[in-house]
């Protein structure tokens, strides 16, 4: 193999690579997105649990049921 061989074969080998990375770079943006997303959702999730806990009766109170 002589060196013109050699450098086209790793310019080629350098495209590949940029063009993984920059998939890579994609899916890691969108698993952002998503997770900031979930993040949000089971922040208001909690909020309206406690607003419900909130609201409750004062005379029921969070035990197991009795069978435990």
């Amino acid at each position: 193999m002589n060196q013109q061989e050699r450098l086209t074969d790793l310019e080629i080998r350098l495209t590949h690579q940029d063009d993984t990375i920059d998939q890579l770079n994609h899916v890691i943006a969108d698993q952002q997105q998503r997770l900031a997303r979930l993040e949000l959702a089971l922040q208001r999730l909690a909020a309206e649990q406690q607003d419900f806990k909130e609201g409750l009766s004062p005379d029921i109170v969070d035990q197991p049921p009795p069978h435990y």
